[in-house]
């Protein structure tokens, strides 16, 4: 029995055979573009500043998402060895860069409760960030890497045993704690070192079904009262595993997500409700 989700056996059976089908994480990856106007965002952060509150966009990104996973509890579900799963955790695997470096990073794992407002989120990233960029050796990732690389030739074993228990849903929940590759979601900030948004994979290792990346911002044509504007957008390179919920499913929660960025006060409340997968 795995310790990060339970197995779902009453799932549609469309994505039971699909996650046959598709065995998988590279055949079954759906990417779109979500290009959310900055200027709601940039005022609610400066709005806050002025209240001496600081907000990262990276916190807004995380909280609409976050609210997105308590009404769509499918968004948090996972594939391994065909079988589908829902997530028990809310974790976050993103990269943070050492300190006083540019060019060198470490992956790493934040928790969140599916309730947290932005406040919570954004205190949890900044403790987050203060200690796996001071101490990354420290954090799972730099231990779970030291672990395969201090004895000679186990790199190639563990890995492949590595693989194998996860297979097989008996992985020690000290290395799943330990692992970036078993989350809810991956995401990176490229606009952080200016450059634009990118079509992450989603690794076969483990279990990311989502990845976003955020890109440089730029200028979107749309159409208002007749005529064609340019609106200041910040991209969101969006990489999903179909098997894990309908287009459909998709579309609609990302639609909500987009509500909640188009108004980020909303996110200093907490969700009215956390729904459980209905196929628990």
């Amino acid at each position: 029995m795995r310790s990060d989700g339970k197995r779902l056996r009453h799932a549609d059976p469309m994505y039971t055979v699909a996650a046959h089908v598709m065995d998988k994480r590279t055949d079954s990856m759906n990417m779109i573009t979500i290009d959310i106007p900055i200027e709601p965002i940039q005022s609610y952060i400066n709005e806050k500043r002025k209240e001496n509150v600081n907000i990262s966009h990276m916190s807004v990104i995380l909280t609409a998402f976050l609210h997105t996973l308590a009404e769509y509890p499918e968004l948090n579900r996972f594939v391994v060895n065909s079988n589908i799963y829902a997530r028990n955790e809310v974790a976050i695997s993103m990269v943070v860069l050492k300190a006083g470096k540019t060019d060198n990073g470490t992956m790493a794992k934040l928790y969140l409760e599916p309730d947290d407002n932005i406040f919570e989120v954004e205190n949890k990233i900044g403790e987050f960030i203060e200690k796996n960029r001071n101490t990354p050796e420290d954090n799972g990732t730099e231990k779970m890497i030291r672990l395969l690389l201090g004895i000679p030739g186990v790199l190639r074993i563990g890995v492949k045993l590595f693989k194998f228990l996860d297979k097989h849903g008996i992985m020690p929940k000290a290395v799943v704690d330990m692992s970036p590759f078993h989350n809810t979601l991956v995401i990176s900030n490229l606009a952080s070192i200016r450059t634009n948004h990118i079509y992450h994979h989603i690794y076969d290792f483990g279990t990311t079904s989502i990845m976003i990346t955020m890109g440089n911002s730029r200028e979107v044509a749309k159409r208002k009262g007749g005529e064609i504007v340019f609106e200041k957008c910040m991209p969101l390179g969006v990489v999903m595993d179909e098997r894990i919920c309908s287009g459909s499913y998709f579309a609609i929660a990302f639609r909500k997500m987009q509500h909640l960025l188009s108004n980020p006060s909303l996110l200093e409340e907490k969700p009215k409700e956390v729904k459980k997968d209905e196929s628990l």
